[in-house]
């Protein structure tokens, strides 16, 4: 959909959360990403979106998220299951 593009998002300690511009919510858990949840908080605040909002950069501690990948896990399930293991 050309409307699942991020407008923002927030971390918390364990939720990465993305707020979409068709006004959709999107909550995940941390623990899929580990990079980011051992970030300290200064540098999960320390992000870019890019691609118009199609992707999410973090540069200090080389993380890349797709909103597309978010929302299509079912897609990626070796991916997210190494993810969730770790």
């Amino acid at each position: 959909s050309n409307e699942a593009r991020a407008e923002k998002i927030k971390v918390t300690m364990d939720t990465l959360i993305v707020y979409l511009v068709d006004g959709r919510k999107l909550e995940v858990p941390l623990a899929w990403f580990p990079r980011l949840r051992k970030a300290s908080s200064s540098q999960r605040k320390n992000y870019r979106l890019i691609g118009e909002g199609y992707g999410i950069h973090w540069l200090k501690i080389d993380e890349d998220i797709s909103i597309e990948g978010l929302l299509n896990i079912s897609a990626f399930p070796l991916a997210f299951q190494n993810k969730m293991a770790a």
